[in-house]
């Protein structure tokens, strides 16, 4: 054995509570310490011969690393739709990486075992039907992935062939339809074979509204001839979280065929909440349904699940045919589900926190949060040169400059919040105009964050005014 490696097998336990006393004070100074760090990264180093053992490895990444990381899991990080990890879930992904378990099979392991029972509380708690199977993935992106992937062997199950074996070329032309699709359906049609452009824009409804018209979509359907098509439905879009109407969208089923794929990476979370949960009404009637977890769940990078009404047609698509794996007879193994062969167990930080605190735990998560980004929202309706792009629906606070929002002028003001180190938010276009994002959904984030972000903002909006001759 290498003379580092022997020494630190020696010296594990000592190891492991130099680098819990690292973490630990990271975390103890999350709220107060910048939330991003605008400088330049350190040049790259050569790779180390020998190495200098853990202890050295971690002295190295204290002095030459950490001062530059974000402050992502904080409360104040409200950049994307990033959750933080809750006390649970860090134990949980530090014994994730201690049991270091293979979660591709059952053999030899319970570690299958738990992630079927973790699937199981999920499916519960989005208000899911027995008739939901699911696995773990990564994120949002490979969960819809898979499931537009299942949706595609479906279509060639209508159409009288196996895309699995013989292609996607053999479906020829394939209709996807949604109203306001993530980007991340774009790229899971290109990973497909399918293409990013058989995607097809459908209205969405009038009055400032991201929901498809469904209506619109009933026409667009008709207009196939009875061919069958993949429709997506959203549950929270990025922008202002607005949802599709999943029962009137599922009701067209009585004269169209297509797949429902309900694209829920947060907005699912709504149905913790007895005050949102009309918002994703009818969500157990999709064929497949997305949800990230690392979102709203605040478990640690990576983890998303996804639920499907046909695990059959997810084994025909992503089985592993090899004699040492075994067929996928009876419950697959999720091998056969999901892209990976080899799986680390993401459900585990999710069950130490679904354990630690309950469906009641983290209800009050979410409805804290909605009422942050509101308070948020009304603030900034208040603020001089600011203006909301949108009704605070949920989570998520989309504004923009109330005059001259050109782009320029809001990476501007972007640039002035995250130089502030108070805040950080990401950019979008709403409606044709360059907008900002507020998007709330870290358990840490309390009140006093949110009086810290709107102040942030005033300053910056002021600032920007100052320089610009506003």
């Amino acid at each position: 054995m290498h003379p580092a490696l022997a020494a630190d097998l020696v010296r594990l336990p000592e190891l492991l509570q130099s680098a819990r006393d690292l973490a630990a004070g990271e975390l103890a100074g999350l709220s107060d310490r910048p939330v991003v760090h605008l400088g330049e990264a350190p040049g790259r180093a050569a790779l180390p011969a020998e190495g200098a053992g853990a202890e050295g490895a971690l002295a190295r990444f204290a002095e030459r690393w950490a001062p530059g990381f974000s402050g992502s899991a904080g409360p104040r990080y409200l950049g994307f739709v990033t959750g933080g990890a809750t006390p649970a879930s860090v134990a949980g992904d530090w014994l994730t990486s201690a049991y270091d378990q293979n979660g591709s099979g059952a053999a030899g392991s319970w570690a299958t075992a738990l992630e079927r029972e973790t699937v199981a509380w999920l499916r519960e708690l989005f208000g899911l039907g027995e008739a939901h199977g699911g696995a773990f993935v990564t994120g949002a992106t490979v969960s819809n992935t898979v499931g537009l992937a299942v949706a595609r062997e479906w279509l060639g199950e209508r159409l009288g062939v196996s895309v699995s074996r013989d292609g996607a070329a053999a479906l020829g032309p394939v209709e996807v339809l949604s109203g306001s699709a993530h980007s991340s359906i774009g790229k899971s049609l290109s990973v497909l074979g399918i293409g990013r452009d058989r995607l097809r824009q459908v209205p969405v409804r009038t009055g400032g509204r991201e929901a498809v018209d469904v209506a619109a979509l009933d026409a667009a359907l008709t207009e196939l001839g009875g061919r069958p098509a993949i429709v997506v439905a959203n549950a929270g879009t990025v922008n202002t979280v607005d949802f599709d109407d999943l029962r009137a969208i599922a009701a067209l089923k009585e004269r169209h065929e297509f797949w429902l794929h309900v694209d829920a990476a947060f907005g699912a979370f709504a149905a913790l909440s007895p005050a949102y949960a009309h918002l994703v009404a009818g969500l157990d009637a999709a064929d497949s349904v997305c949800v990230d977890l690392h979102k709203w769940l605040n478990v640690p990078y990576d983890a998303a699940v996804q639920f499907t009404r046909r695990p059959d047609l997810q084994v025909a698509v992503f089985h592993n045919a090899s004699p040492y794996l075994g067929l996928p007879t009876g419950e697959p193994d999720f091998v056969h589900l999901t892209p990976e062969n080899s799986r680390r167990l993401r459900a585990l930080p999710a069950w130490f926190s679904l354990v630690a605190y309950g469906r009641a735990g983290h209800r009050e998560i979410v409805e804290r949060n909605v009422a942050l980004a509101r308070a948020l929202g009304e603030g900034i309706a208040a603020v001089e040169g600011l203006r909301l792009s949108a009704p605070v629906r949920l989570n998520v606070v989309c504004f923009t400059l109330a005059d001259e929002p050109t782009q320029e002028r809001v990476d501007a003001l972007a640039r002035a919040v995250a130089a502030s180190g108070e805040t950080f938010l990401t950019p979008t276009v709403y409606d044709g105009t360059p907008a900002l994002r507020a998007a709330f959904s870290n358990w840490r984030t309390k009140e006093g964050d949110g009086e810290r972000v709107l102040s942030a903002l005033a300053q910056a909006s002021a600032g920007l005014r100052r320089s610009q001759g506003g």
